[in-house]
């Protein structure tokens, strides 16, 4: 057995790549992703991950869709146009741990994918999850438990998935369970790129209720910088495929005429990957198609940017420095809002005021804001999203 591979926990929880993908991967260029990564083959076992900083992980559990109907997904296809791609000047050491077996039932499968997390994050490695229906966020969000601190979490997505709590778990109401299961550890939930007519007002209310953000598809295509603070707070970032409009995809895959087109969808991956916070990143709700590919080269992109992203990450978020930052204040009311601006990315935050008021800078007192943010504050006006932060802190 060679030397950066062993027998590990992983062996019962996963099972390696298609050997086809492996044998394609030799009759094409040697400087490709597929032959630069580690690979969790039949031969070879599962790689040694000490010095892995991503790990690329299919879930093929579709089971808790409320359109499933017993057919079966492959995500070779995913894997063989990621493979296929040139790496950029990476520095991140990359694995592809094959495909999560699945369990007897979906509980089985949430608990199984929950110890591989918990895994990966006792080693500060960075999950890239291809699924499966959308409902993998909350067993994503679980694993977060061991932690002990609040979770923040994106969802890229035409609909907010609250759902019937009063009924059975599925893809669509995953975020109401979240919100009531204990432990409660959701501190914010952001929504980018719903669509009015595909939501319900009396879930617009309650996300509203919640001080929970939420952009419109019209409002974040029109300006993609927004979502940069919002990704850059964000621990779990999960995009739905229903999100991207149905001309970008396969007809299996097609949903909605409106949505993000793939250079937005990229954009906003490589946003997620750029984030110091972010520590989990899922693509959820993926239908093969036989006709064509086109599915499946822009979920590949959609990773290759994500992974380009953490690649171009800067340690911009050290508070125990402050020389590293310029200090701004803006008084509005009864209120003093103090901006820090890092001197090297020249990135926003400004500080949430707590029941303990303090003047210890951190990342659990700091919002990620934008420029905007001061000169909306300079005017005399108070940033949305740090309203709904202070409020958050209060109740």
């Amino acid at each position: 057995m060679a030397a950066d591979f062993l027998t590990s926990p992983f062996d019962n929880l996963l099972k390696p790549v298609d050997e086809q993908i492996l044998l394609h991967n030799n009759l094409v260029s040697s400087l490709i992703l597929g032959n630069k990564i580690k690979i969790h083959t039949s031969e070879k076992g599962i790689p040694d991950l000490d010095n892995v900083d991503i790990a690329i992980v299919g879930v093929n559990e579709y089971r808790n869709s409320v359109n499933y109907v017993g057919d079966e997904q492959s995500l070779n296809e995913i894997r063989q146009s990621l493979y296929a791609l040139y790496p950029g000047n990476w520095s991140t050491v990359i694995s592809d741990l094959g495909d999560l077996i699945l369990g007897e039932d979906v509980s089985q499968t949430y608990s199984r994918l929950n110890s591989l997390l918990n895994i990966l994050n006792e080693k500060r490695i960075i999950p890239i999850i291809i699924g499966g229906s959308q409902d993998l966020v909350y067993a994503t969000y679980r694993a977060y438990d061991d932690l002990k601190k609040t979770v923040n979490i994106v969802n890229i997505d035409s609909n907010f998935d609250l759902g019937d709590s009063s009924k059975d778990m599925n893809n669509m109401s995953y975020l109401g369970k979240i919100i009531l299961d204990e432990p409660h550890n959701l501190f914010n939930y952001s929504n980018l790129g719903f669509q009015t007519y595909h939501n319900s007002q009396e879930e617009i209310d309650l996300m509203q209720n919640l001080y929970f953000e939420m952009y419109r598809l019209g409002d974040v295509c029109q300006k993609l910088s927004l979502a940069e603070p919002v990704l850059r707070d964000a621990h779990i970032v999960s995009i739905d495929m229903k999100s991207i409009k149905a001309s970008e995809l396969s007809s299996r895959q097609k949903f909605s005429p409106n949505g993000f087109d793939g250079k937005e969808i990229c954009s906003l991956s490589r946003y997620a990957g750029i984030s110091n916070k972010v520590s989990s990143f899922g693509i959820y709700e993926y239908k093969s198609s036989n006709e064509d590919e086109l599915t499946e080269n822009l979920i590949a992109q959609i990773i290759w940017y994500f992974i380009e992203g953490i690649n171009c990450r800067v340690n911009d978020s050290d508070f125990t420095n402050l020389e590293d930052f310029e200090k701004y204040t803006a008084s509005i009311e009864e209120y003093e809002l103090i901006f820090l601006k890092n001197k090297i990315s020249s990135r926003w935050w400004i500080k949430i005021p707590s029941e303990e008021e303090n003047n210890n800078f951190n990342e659990n007192t700091l919002l990620p804001c934008t420029f905007e943010d001061f000169e909306l504050a300079q005017s005399g006006n108070i940033p949305e999203r740090w309203f709904k932060a202070l409020k958050k802190n209060i109740l």
